[in-house]
């Protein structure tokens, strides 16, 4: 039996999340046996938390997850993975600027991986923020060795005994960087995919605030004087 966590962080989603949940739901009706929809939201001001609520009382498969106060992306999505249930646990946003028809494609690269990785390969976002991604993969990418493509994408496919096993520490912009170093670093096989990427249908984006970008660096810098100070432990085989 096949059992999936989909977890989707949530910011001011009210427009987006009902449309959301039941994207997952179809998209994944006929891939797995045993399904598990988590929503992390985030501090939201509007109705994203009594939506989710609404949606967990009609189907118990759909769990909210909820921060009293704004944490950040990293934060969201980290205790959105965290939360999880399942063997195999995917991760996305909530405001449908994804495929989730590709989902299959990347359940079958399972056979040769323990994660897989997707990549924007046409980002349908403004300018600045696909400038300032491009950046980001290439530093963290110079920083720690080849890890991916696009390290941001919100797109990843992976086995529940990589959060078993890793530990990841950064609660703001950095958490995908260091998710899929410690990943790689701890073993673990990584492969890419290419992922379709649509523009936002509603709601507004976060997360390219200067105060953002900022933390982002210096957990960046902080995280690579970390590694370099940890031993390389060997995987552990279950």
């Amino acid at each position: 039996m096949t059992s999936l966590t989909v977890s989707m962080p949530a910011y001011n989603e009210a427009a987006n999340i009902a449309a959301m949940v039941d994207l997952v739901k179809t998209r994944t009706a006929t891939l797995v046996d045993d399904l598990e929809i988590i929503v992390v939201d985030d501090g939201s001001k509007d109705d994203t938390s009594d939506i989710v609520r609404e949606l967990s009382r009609r189907d118990p498969r759909v769990r909210l997850v909820r921060h009293p106060v704004n944490q950040g992306y990293g934060a969201a999505v980290a205790d959105g993975v965290w939360a999880a249930t399942k063997e195999l646990i995917f991760f996305t946003d909530s405001d449908l600027q994804f495929d989730l028809q590709e989902l299959p494609r990347f359940m079958s690269r399972l056979d040769e991986a323990d994660m897989v990785v997707g990549y924007r390969y046409a980002r349908s976002d403004p300018w600045y923020r696909t400038l300032f991604g491009h950046g980001w993969s290439w530093l963290v990418n110079l920083m720690f060795g080849y890890t991916a493509r696009d390290i941001d994408c919100a797109f990843k496919l992976f086995r529940r005994e990589i959060i078993e096993q890793v530990q990841v520490g950064s609660r703001g912009a950095t958490f995908s960087a260091e998710f899929l170093v410690r990943a790689k670093r701890a073993g673990f096989r990584l492969v890419e995919e290419p992922v379709s990427h649509y523009p936002r249908r509603a709601g507004t984006q976060t997360g390219a605030h200067l105060r953002v970008i900022v933390r982002a660096f210096r957990e960046l810098f902080r995280l690579r004087l970390r590694l370099w100070r940890e031993p390389r432990l060997p995987r552990a085989h279950g």
